[in-house]
Protein backbone atom coordinates (compact mmCIF):
# COMPACT_ATOMS: atom_id res chain seq x y z
CA UNK A 1 0.00 0.00 0.00
CA UNK A 2 2.16 2.53 -1.11
CA UNK A 3 1.95 6.29 -0.68
CA UNK A 4 -0.22 5.62 2.71
CA UNK A 5 0.46 9.03 3.44
CA UNK A 6 0.40 11.11 0.16
CA UNK A 7 -0.40 14.75 0.91
CA UNK A 8 -0.36 14.40 4.69
CA UNK A 9 1.45 16.84 6.43
CA UNK A 10 2.95 15.33 9.73
CA UNK A 11 4.98 16.62 12.58
CA UNK A 12 7.20 14.31 14.36
CA UNK A 13 8.81 15.64 17.20
CA UNK A 14 12.43 14.31 18.70
CA UNK A 15 12.51 13.52 15.18
CA UNK A 16 16.48 14.39 14.75
CA UNK A 17 17.51 10.70 15.97
CA UNK A 18 16.23 7.24 17.02
CA UNK A 19 12.65 6.65 16.64
CA UNK A 20 11.78 9.74 15.79
CA UNK A 21 14.14 9.69 13.16
CA UNK A 22 12.89 6.43 11.73
CA UNK A 23 9.40 7.77 11.58
CA UNK A 24 9.98 10.65 9.97
CA UNK A 25 11.92 9.14 7.12
CA UNK A 26 9.21 6.29 6.51
CA UNK A 27 6.18 8.67 6.89
CA UNK A 28 7.88 10.81 4.02
CA UNK A 29 8.20 7.68 2.42
CA UNK A 30 4.97 7.02 2.60
CA UNK A 31 4.42 10.48 0.70
CA UNK A 32 3.86 12.77 3.77
CA UNK A 33 5.62 16.26 3.99
CA UNK A 34 7.38 16.05 7.25
CA UNK A 35 8.29 18.58 9.97
CA UNK A 36 11.17 17.40 11.44
CA UNK A 37 11.26 19.09 15.20
CA UNK A 38 14.72 18.25 17.28
CA UNK A 39 17.01 21.22 18.88
CA UNK A 40 19.77 18.11 19.35
CA UNK A 41 19.92 18.36 23.25
CA UNK A 42 21.66 15.63 24.91
CA UNK A 43 19.54 12.35 26.33
CA UNK A 44 19.67 14.56 29.55
CA UNK A 45 18.20 17.80 28.27
CA UNK A 46 20.89 19.58 27.95
CA UNK A 47 23.44 21.37 24.65
CA UNK A 48 21.48 22.13 21.40
CA UNK A 49 22.95 20.57 18.08
CA UNK A 50 20.75 21.69 15.16
CA UNK A 51 22.54 20.17 12.71
CA UNK A 52 20.57 16.67 13.55
CA UNK A 53 17.11 17.98 13.03
CA UNK A 54 18.74 19.36 9.23
CA UNK A 55 20.47 16.48 8.67
CA UNK A 56 17.11 13.92 8.88
CA UNK A 57 15.42 16.85 5.95
CA UNK A 58 18.14 16.24 3.69
CA UNK A 59 18.04 12.47 3.87
CA UNK A 60 14.22 12.48 3.29
CA UNK A 61 14.92 15.36 0.13
CA UNK A 62 17.83 13.20 -1.08
CA UNK A 63 15.22 10.51 -1.41
CA UNK A 64 12.42 12.37 -3.32
CA UNK A 65 10.40 13.19 -0.33
CA UNK A 66 9.62 16.98 1.57
CA UNK A 67 10.78 18.19 4.91
CA UNK A 68 11.82 20.95 6.63
CA UNK A 69 13.63 21.18 9.95
CA UNK A 70 12.48 22.95 12.96
CA UNK A 71 14.69 24.00 16.37
CA UNK A 72 12.07 24.98 18.30
CA UNK A 73 11.34 23.38 22.50
CA UNK A 74 8.61 21.63 22.87
CA UNK A 75 8.62 23.09 26.78
CA UNK A 76 6.76 26.14 26.05
CA UNK A 77 3.34 27.04 24.58
CA UNK A 78 4.85 29.56 22.73
CA UNK A 79 7.58 26.63 20.90
CA UNK A 80 4.34 24.64 20.56
CA UNK A 81 2.24 27.03 18.81
CA UNK A 82 5.42 27.98 16.46
CA UNK A 83 5.90 24.43 15.68
CA UNK A 84 2.72 23.77 14.37
CA UNK A 85 2.61 27.32 12.67
CA UNK A 86 5.51 25.81 10.75
CA UNK A 87 3.79 23.36 9.44
CA UNK A 88 1.23 25.42 7.99
CA UNK A 89 3.66 28.00 6.63
CA UNK A 90 5.59 25.78 4.62
CA UNK A 91 2.82 22.93 3.59
CA UNK A 92 0.14 24.87 3.79
CA UNK A 93 -1.77 22.46 6.48
CA UNK A 94 -1.56 19.74 9.18
CA UNK A 95 -2.67 16.14 9.49
CA UNK A 96 -0.81 14.20 11.78
CA UNK A 97 1.50 15.18 15.07
CA UNK A 98 3.75 12.06 16.41
CA UNK A 99 5.29 13.12 20.14
CA UNK A 100 8.13 11.87 20.89
CA UNK A 101 10.48 13.92 22.04
CA UNK A 102 12.35 13.21 25.18
CA UNK A 103 15.16 13.24 27.84
CA UNK A 104 15.97 11.13 30.76
CA UNK A 105 17.58 12.48 34.61
CA UNK A 106 17.44 9.17 36.24
CA UNK A 107 17.67 9.27 39.85
CA UNK A 108 16.13 6.93 42.89
CA UNK A 109 13.39 8.90 44.62
CA UNK A 110 14.97 9.17 47.66
CA UNK A 111 18.23 11.33 45.39
CA UNK A 112 16.21 13.12 43.05
CA UNK A 113 16.32 16.60 42.88
CA UNK A 114 13.57 19.51 42.38
CA UNK A 115 15.18 20.39 38.91
CA UNK A 116 15.41 16.13 37.59
CA UNK A 117 11.91 16.16 38.23
CA UNK A 118 10.78 19.53 36.36
CA UNK A 119 12.66 19.13 33.73
CA UNK A 120 11.54 15.64 32.57
CA UNK A 121 7.96 16.35 33.53
CA UNK A 122 8.67 19.19 31.04
CA UNK A 123 9.70 17.57 28.26
CA UNK A 124 7.80 14.64 27.96
CA UNK A 125 4.12 15.55 29.49
CA UNK A 126 3.84 19.37 29.12
CA UNK A 127 6.29 18.97 25.28
CA UNK A 128 3.23 16.58 24.58
CA UNK A 129 0.68 19.34 25.51
CA UNK A 130 2.05 22.25 23.82
CA UNK A 131 1.86 20.44 20.31
CA UNK A 132 -0.89 18.65 20.67
CA UNK A 133 -2.92 21.68 22.18
CA UNK A 134 -2.02 23.89 19.37
CA UNK A 135 -2.49 21.38 16.67
CA UNK A 136 -6.04 20.20 17.86
CA UNK A 137 -6.97 24.13 17.56
CA UNK A 138 -6.45 23.36 13.15
CA UNK A 139 -7.96 19.82 13.45
CA UNK A 140 -11.15 20.80 15.29
CA UNK A 141 -11.51 23.56 12.54
CA UNK A 142 -11.06 21.37 9.46
CA UNK A 143 -12.34 18.00 11.37
CA UNK A 144 -9.73 15.57 10.55
CA UNK A 145 -6.54 14.67 12.26
CA UNK A 146 -4.14 12.18 13.56
CA UNK A 147 -2.17 12.39 17.48
CA UNK A 148 0.30 9.41 17.82
CA UNK A 149 2.04 10.66 21.45
CA UNK A 150 4.49 7.83 23.33
CA UNK A 151 4.15 6.66 26.79
CA UNK A 152 6.47 4.03 27.97
CA UNK A 153 6.09 0.64 30.26
CA UNK A 154 8.31 3.06 32.69
CA UNK A 155 4.79 4.43 33.35
CA UNK A 156 2.55 1.64 32.77
CA UNK A 157 4.35 -0.76 34.71
CA UNK A 158 7.32 1.06 36.79
CA UNK A 159 10.78 1.08 36.49
CA UNK A 160 13.32 1.92 39.58
CA UNK A 161 14.56 4.75 39.37
CA UNK A 162 12.02 6.95 36.96
CA UNK A 163 9.52 8.49 38.79
CA UNK A 164 9.75 11.68 36.97
CA UNK A 165 9.85 9.55 33.54
CA UNK A 166 7.05 6.88 34.55
CA UNK A 167 5.23 10.19 35.70
CA UNK A 168 5.33 11.70 32.76
CA UNK A 169 4.75 8.82 30.63
CA UNK A 170 2.01 7.40 32.09
CA UNK A 171 0.45 11.08 32.41
CA UNK A 172 0.75 10.63 28.16
CA UNK A 173 -1.07 7.86 28.43
CA UNK A 174 -4.24 9.41 30.27
CA UNK A 175 -4.20 12.35 28.04
CA UNK A 176 -4.30 10.76 24.70
CA UNK A 177 -7.01 8.96 26.52
CA UNK A 178 -8.68 12.14 27.30
CA UNK A 179 -7.96 14.26 23.95
CA UNK A 180 -9.14 11.39 22.32
CA UNK A 181 -12.42 11.56 23.51
CA UNK A 182 -12.29 15.23 23.39
CA UNK A 183 -11.69 15.47 19.97
CA UNK A 184 -13.45 12.33 18.73
CA UNK A 185 -16.56 14.30 17.65
CA UNK A 186 -14.39 15.94 14.87
CA UNK A 187 -13.27 13.34 13.42
CA UNK A 188 -9.48 13.27 15.38
CA UNK A 189 -8.30 10.08 16.69
CA UNK A 190 -5.33 9.97 19.45
CA UNK A 191 -3.53 6.36 20.34
CA UNK A 192 -0.19 6.23 22.33
CA UNK A 193 2.86 3.86 21.88
CA UNK A 194 4.82 1.89 24.03
CA UNK A 195 7.90 1.62 22.50
CA UNK A 196 10.45 -1.58 22.69
CA UNK A 197 13.87 -0.35 21.16
CA UNK A 198 17.64 -0.23 21.99
CA UNK A 199 18.07 3.87 21.50
CA UNK A 200 20.43 6.28 22.90
CA UNK A 201 17.51 7.08 25.50
CA UNK A 202 18.19 3.51 26.81
CA UNK A 203 21.89 3.16 26.39
CA UNK A 204 21.70 5.49 29.22
CA UNK A 205 19.98 3.39 31.86
CA UNK A 206 22.76 2.37 34.71
CA UNK A 207 23.40 -1.19 34.95
CA UNK A 208 22.21 -1.07 38.54
CA UNK A 209 18.71 -0.07 37.28
CA UNK A 210 18.56 -2.75 34.77
CA UNK A 211 19.33 -5.29 36.85
CA UNK A 212 17.01 -4.34 39.31
CA UNK A 213 14.28 -3.96 36.44
CA UNK A 214 15.72 -7.66 35.39
CA UNK A 215 15.32 -9.15 38.87
CA UNK A 216 11.27 -7.50 38.98
CA UNK A 217 10.40 -8.52 35.12
CA UNK A 218 10.20 -5.53 33.70
CA UNK A 219 11.90 -4.94 30.44
CA UNK A 220 13.07 -8.54 30.04
CA UNK A 221 11.13 -11.69 29.48
CA UNK A 222 7.90 -11.20 31.63
CA UNK A 223 4.28 -11.92 30.92
CA UNK A 224 3.03 -8.83 32.59
CA UNK A 225 6.00 -6.62 31.04
CA UNK A 226 6.85 -6.47 27.34
CA UNK A 227 10.31 -6.86 26.32
CA UNK A 228 12.23 -4.80 25.24
CA UNK A 229 14.45 -5.33 21.74
CA UNK A 230 14.58 -3.98 18.58
CA UNK A 231 16.05 -0.59 16.71
CA UNK A 232 14.22 2.40 16.25
CA UNK A 233 13.24 1.87 12.93
CA UNK A 234 11.04 -1.05 14.27
CA UNK A 235 8.20 1.55 15.10
CA UNK A 236 8.01 3.53 12.51
CA UNK A 237 5.34 0.96 10.60
CA UNK A 238 2.67 0.89 13.26
CA UNK A 239 2.83 4.37 13.88
CA UNK A 240 2.69 5.42 10.09
CA UNK A 241 -0.51 3.14 9.98
CA UNK A 242 -1.94 4.62 13.05
CA UNK A 243 -1.12 8.25 11.16
CA UNK A 244 -3.30 7.29 8.32
CA UNK A 245 -6.73 6.81 7.00
CA UNK A 246 -7.14 3.44 7.00
CA UNK A 247 -6.77 3.37 11.38
CA UNK A 248 -9.93 6.13 11.52
CA UNK A 249 -11.68 3.39 13.63
CA UNK A 250 -8.83 3.24 16.48
CA UNK A 251 -9.47 5.81 19.24
CA UNK A 252 -8.16 6.29 22.68
CA UNK A 253 -5.72 3.12 22.67
CA UNK A 254 -2.47 2.53 23.47
CA UNK A 255 -0.41 -0.16 22.25
CA UNK A 256 3.20 -2.04 22.95
CA UNK A 257 5.21 -1.66 19.43
CA UNK A 258 8.45 -3.53 19.09
CA UNK A 259 10.54 -5.07 16.62
CA UNK A 260 7.69 -7.94 14.67
CA UNK A 261 4.98 -7.28 17.69
CA UNK A 262 2.36 -5.03 18.11
CA UNK A 263 0.23 -5.37 21.53
CA UNK A 264 -3.08 -3.88 22.39
CA UNK A 265 -2.78 -3.26 26.06
CA UNK A 266 -5.50 -3.37 28.41
CA UNK A 267 -7.82 -0.45 30.15
CA UNK A 268 -7.83 -0.30 33.53
CA UNK A 269 -10.40 -2.25 34.91
CA UNK A 270 -10.96 -4.13 38.23
CA UNK A 271 -9.58 -7.50 39.26
CA UNK A 272 -10.84 -8.17 42.38
CA UNK A 273 -13.85 -6.46 44.47
CA UNK A 274 -15.29 -6.86 47.68
CA UNK A 275 -18.37 -5.46 48.32
CA UNK A 276 -20.96 -4.73 51.73
CA UNK A 277 -23.70 -3.02 52.42
CA UNK A 278 -22.40 0.32 54.00
CA UNK A 279 -19.20 1.58 55.03
CA UNK A 280 -16.52 -0.77 56.00
CA UNK A 281 -14.60 -0.31 59.29
CA UNK A 282 -10.72 -0.96 59.66
CA UNK A 283 -11.82 -4.27 61.59
CA UNK A 284 -13.21 -5.70 59.06
CA UNK A 285 -11.34 -5.30 55.85
CA UNK A 286 -8.16 -6.87 57.89
CA UNK A 287 -10.28 -9.95 58.26
CA UNK A 288 -11.87 -9.27 55.00
CA UNK A 289 -8.53 -8.34 52.69
CA UNK A 290 -5.92 -10.97 53.37
CA UNK A 291 -8.24 -14.00 51.74
CA UNK A 292 -9.81 -11.97 49.02
CA UNK A 293 -8.31 -9.03 47.18
CA UNK A 294 -4.82 -9.54 48.80
CA UNK A 295 -4.86 -13.06 47.75
CA UNK A 296 -1.30 -13.97 45.94
CA UNK A 297 -0.47 -10.08 45.46
CA UNK A 298 2.59 -9.76 43.50
CA UNK A 299 5.16 -7.36 45.11
CA UNK A 300 7.17 -5.55 42.65
CA UNK A 301 9.74 -4.41 45.44
CA UNK A 302 9.79 -6.81 48.06
CA UNK A 303 11.87 -6.34 50.77
CA UNK A 304 16.12 -6.98 50.71
CA UNK A 305 17.97 -7.78 53.92
CA UNK A 306 20.59 -5.01 55.08
CA UNK A 307 23.55 -4.59 53.44
CA UNK A 308 26.61 -5.59 55.44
Amino acid sequence: MANLLEDKVAIITGSGRGIGAGIAKLMAEEGAKVVVVDPGVNVDGTGVDYSLAEAVVSEIKEAGGEAVASTESVVTMDGGERIVQTAVDNFGKLDIVVTCAGILRDRMIFNMTEEEWDDVIAVHLRGTFTVVKNACILYRQQRSGRVVTFTSTSGLYGNSGQANYGAAKDGIAGFTRVVARDMGRYGVTANSISPGAATRMTQTVPDEARNLRAARGIGGASTSAPRLHGEGEDIAPFVTWLASDESAHVNGRVFHVTEGLVSLLNEPEPVRTIQKEGKWTVEELASVFPATIGVELFNPAPVQPPRE
